[in-house]
This record gives C-alpha cells, sequence and structure tokens, in this order.
C-alpha cells in the first residue's frame, strides 16, 4: 500500500504532534511503571528485614485486636495477607474523621502512616498520575493514553508501506539521525502489540469513572450511584441489622475461597488481601480476593462473615463482563500474572518504551535543525530542555527516593513524607539545572548523575539492612538481590548513555541544540 504525499504528510504531522503532546509524561509512565511491575520485591526490598511468611494466626489475631480497640473499624475494614505486600498482615480502615489508620502487630494502636515504606506506592502515583493529586493527574493520564493510542495508529500507517524492509534495519554510523530513527522505528514496532494493550488500559483504568457518567443516563436511566456499588464490589450493598452475630474464623474463609476456586479448576488459590463490611453484625459481609498461577486474574469471592456461605462469585469462571473487564484491564497493565519471566518481560517493555518516546523528542529536535546556522530555533531548546530535565531528572528523582527509603528510617524522620520531598523537590533541581545549562552539558551532567545516584541504591540497601546483594542471592532471597543487581544495570546504561553523550559533545555537529556552547569548546 502507498500513500499519497499529501496524506502521508498529515499522519506524520499527526504522528509527531501527538506523540510530542505526550512523550514527557509517557517517559515518566513507562520509567515508573517498569519498576511497579516489582511493586511487591521492592516493598520487601525497602523494610527494613527481609521478608519473613506470617502465618494465619497471626492474621486473625489482628483482626480481633483491631475490632476490639477500633470501633469504627467494624463499619469498613481491609486487611492484607502475610506475604502480599509486607512480611506480615495489616489492617487498615477510616476513623470517624475519615483519615486513613493503618495497623500491624507491631503497632495495635494504629496510625495515619503506613506500615513498610511508601516507595512502592509514590513510584505508582507517579505512573498512574505524574504525581499530581489523583482527582488531577489521572485523567490527564487518561488523556494522556488517548493521544498515545492517535500516535501509534497514525506511526503504523506512516512505516507500513517500508515495514518488512526497514523493520531490522539499524544503520550506525556518522548519521545518527538514521540510526535513531532505526531504532526508534524497531522498537515501536515489535512491541506494538504491548504498546496498543498499554494504550487501551490506560484509559480505561484511568477514565473509567468519566465513561461511567458520560454512559450513566443511557445505561442506568440517571441512578450511576446505585447501580456503580455492583458494578465495582463482589459482595451486595446491605444495611447492618443491629442484631450481633459472631464472625467465622479468618481460616475458614480461606478455607471456604479456596474450596470454591478449586471446584472452578483454580488449584492453588492464595488470598491477597480482603474487605469486611459490618463485622460483628448478622449482615456482616467479607470479601476474599487473591490470585492463582496460570490465570490471568483469579479475582473475588463474597462470603456471609458468620456462617461462610457464598453470596456472590466472581472468581475467574464466573465473572459478569465488567468484574472480568476491569480483572483482565488491571492484569494485562500490570503483568500481575504469570512468573517472573513475565514480570521481566513487562520491565524491558516498560524501559522500551520510555527509549521510544525520548528518542521521539530527540528525532522531533533533529528534524527542526537548521543545518547551515549555528542559531538553532528556539522551540528546540525548549523541548531538548525539557525533555533532559524531566526525562532524566525522573530517572535521578526515583533512585535518590530508593535511597532515602533504606535510610530515612534510621534517621527518625516520617518515611512517607521524607520520601515525597527528596523525590520532588530532586525532580524540580534536575530540571532547573537543564533549564540554566546547554543542553548537551545539562543531558551529560544529570546522566553520569543518575548513573552515580543509581549505583549507590544497592550500597543504602546493604548499608541499612546488612542485606548485600551477594548475601541475599546466597540465602534464597533472589527478588531482593535481583532489585540491587537491576539497579547496577540500570547505572552502568546510564553511565553509557553519558558517555555517548560527551563523545557527541566532541564529535557531533556544530550546528545543533545539542553543541558545545562556543565558549565552551
Amino acid at each position: 500500500m502507498k500513500l499519497k504525499p499529501a496524506t502521508l504528510r498529515i499522519f506524520t504531522s499527526l504522528h509527531s504532534w501527538m506523540s510530542l503532546l505526550a512523550g514527557l509524561a509517557l517517559f515518566v509512565a513507562f520509567y515508573a511503571g517498569a519498576i511497579t511491575v516489582f511493586q511487591q520485591p521492592l516493598q520487601q526490598w525497602a523494610t527494613p528485614h527481609v521478608a519473613t511468611t506470617g502465618s494465619m494466626s497471626d492474621m486473625q489475631r489482628l483482626l480481633d485486636e483491631t475490632l476490639a480497640r477500633h470501633p469504627e473499624a467494624r463499619t469498613h475494614l481491609g486487611m492484607t495477607f502475610p506475604g502480599y505486600m509486607l512480611e506480615g498482615p495489616s489492617a487498615y480502615w477510616q476513623d470517624s474523621h475519615g483519615t486513613w489508620q493503618f495497623a500491624t502487630l507491631d503497632n495495635l494502636a494504629g496510625s495515619p502512616e503506613r506500615p513498610g515504606t511508601g516507595l512502592p506506592g509514590l513510584i505508582n502515583k507517579l505512573h498512574f498520575s505524574l504525581g499530581l493529586p489523583s482527582n488531577i493527574g489521572m485523567y490527564l493520564m487518561g488523556i494522556v493514553s488517548l493521544l498515545y493510542g492517535i500516535a501509534l495508529v497514525s506511526g503504523v500507517i506512516i512505516h507500513l508501506p517500508r515495514l518488512l524492509k526497514d523493520l531490522f534495519a539499524l544503520r550506525p554510523g556518522r548519521n545518527l539521525k538514521r540510526f535513531w530513527q532505526d531504532a526508534h522505528n524497531a522498537i515501536g514496532v515489535l512491541s506494538l502489540p504491548f504498546h496498543a494493550m498499554f494504550a487501551v488500559t490506560g484509559a480505561m483504568l484511568c477514565l473509567s469513572v468519566v465513561l461511567m457518567l458520560a454512559a450513566g443516563p443511557l445505561a442506568w436511566q440517571g441512578k450511576l450511584l446505585a447501580a456503580s456499588a455492583p458494578a465495582m464490589n463482589t459482595a451486595p450493598t446491605v444495611q447492618a441489622s443491629d442484631i450481633a452475630a459472631p464472625l467465622a474464623p479468618v481460616s475458614s474463609w480461606v478455607a471456604q475461597a479456596s474450596a470454591v476456586a478449586r471446584k472452578q479448576g483454580l488449584d492453588g488459590f492464595t488470598p491477597q488481601y480482603l474487605k469486611l463490611a459490618h463485622a460483628g453484625d448478622a449482615h456482616a459481609t467479607v470479601e476474599i480476593t487473591g490470585a492463582a498461577p496460570h490465570t490471568l486474574a483469579a479475582g473475588t469471592l463474597a462470603l456471609d462473615a458468620s456462617s461462610g456461605a457464598v453470596i456472590a462469585n466472581q472468581l475467574q469462571g464466573q465473572r459478569d463482563a465488567n468484574h472480568a473487564t476491569l480483572a483482565w484491564a488491571y492484569a494485562l497493565h500490570f503483568g500481575d500474572y504469570g512468573n517472573a519471566a513475565v514480570q521481566w518481560l513487562y520491565f524491558l517493555l516498560g524501559l522500551g518504551g520510555a527509549f521510544l518516546f525520548y528518542s521521539g523528542n530527540l528525532l522531533w529536535i533533529e528534524s527542526r535543525r537548521r543545518r547551515r546556522q549555528g542559531e538553532q530555533r528556539r522551540s528546540a531548546y525548549v523541548m531538548a530542555r525539557a525533555t533532559v530535565g524531566v526525562c532524566i531528572g525522573v530517572c535521578v528523582a526515583i533512585s535518590a527516593t530508593a535511597i532515602a527509603a533504606q535510610l530515612l528510617p534510621r534517621s527518625g524522620w516520617i518515611v512517607d513524607a521524607g520520601e515525597h520531598w527528596v523525590c520532588f523537590i530532586g525532580w524540580a533541581l534536575c530540571l532547573l539545572w537543564a533549564c540554566v545549562r546547554a543542553p548537551i552539558q545539562a543531558a551529560r551532567e544529570l546522566l553520569w548523575l543518575a548513573a552515580i545516584v543509581t549505583t549507590l541504591v544497592p550500597a543504602a540497601h546493604g548499608f541499612a539492612t546488612g542485606w548485600w546483594f551477594w548475601r541475599s542471592a546466597a540465602t534464597g532471597h533472589t527478588a531482593l538481590a535481583a532489585i540491587d543487581l537491576g539497579a547496577l544495570a540500570l547505572a552502568a546504561g546510564f553511565a553509557a548513555l553519558a558517555r555517548a553523550t560527551s563523545r557527541r559533545a566532541q564529535t557531533g555537529e556544530t550546528n545543533s541544540v545539542w553543541a558545545l556552547p562556543r565558549a565552551a569548546t
């Protein structure tokens, strides 16, 4: 198929502008998202002690103590099972003022500070909302996902005529633009199915509320609030009966959920978290959510909290269309299925996606270069500084935050608040540095900074906990060792890019935004 020149120009312009509008946000989302794939191991890595498996009796004790000490938790209580995010169980609820409270066996009194560390949650916040307030950032990222989809479609149309001919062509040499173009096209085409999936699921997860509001008058005849609870939850919404009834043991809930899962072919069902409503009341309900091997998303089972009778079944094979769609979208987006090989695949796809948007910005800047003039367009300088400050800056900020997660508990600081300060102040300083330095100098210096800070990540972990990566590997804590070794691999990548940037500064075209200032040559 051969496109007319005018049609090709339209799609090329559409691809360029959609990519520019969304590119910087997508770099942050993909780089942070690549790390978010390892959310559970990262939580264990950031916890002062190496994770050990808690017991069901620990879960029961925490439930009993929380309900006895905090009557407001009886209305709605959430709990994570041992080994899901932390070594032991945790409980969370809202107090009378609407503030979230958290409790563990080490802190039965409860506190507003989330147990463990907020590092995985902060990185996930960067992925989903760029660190902005969720009611703004998530909608923004939903729009970005839509622009991302448009860029994908237009990019395929542009390169379809020469797809097979140039797919595996990587032509290094003096023509750096052609090399970056080849790398950009190859990564984009080979990972196209995954990028399409990320665009669709990202838009669904970020804009689900907007979609429900838009479809509300037609689908629910103006009764959206009444219909949204059954659509989002498994257990039906019921009022307390004011009749006391004892809760069944947690072990019996898990046994019932596992038995139902086995009947549906979900062997090896592992509970992850539960939601309990109206504890101690005859209408008390509990939802058990879990995972199972060889499933995309096992799902949730709702039980009568006293008798253990099944109230609603949203496990795989019995889910309605709404729950199945949401479960699949979440599992596909985060790689929350399969084994470590799937997680590493998603990690590499995330880094590849980040490279795609970074290289796309570089290609746009190069395409606007005035080859016969030393002074380049102002727009090229602005985009170069934004690309360096935002993209390399967030890499520095995330690594610095990981170091803070290890060192702050030893200094007595509030860990979550300290991590936020380190992340966003560090990111802002990198962006400021990119604004006051020549783009090539800022890129070189920030890449070396990223290499140094990322190298210090495993060093901080070993210093704070004594679990150096060789000790973790030798004692079977492979996930912890993998995070440390992965940080060293990223540091090596940043160092390689810094060296390449230095070579570009010395031997590249002088008429470019990436050339050294005349006084610095």
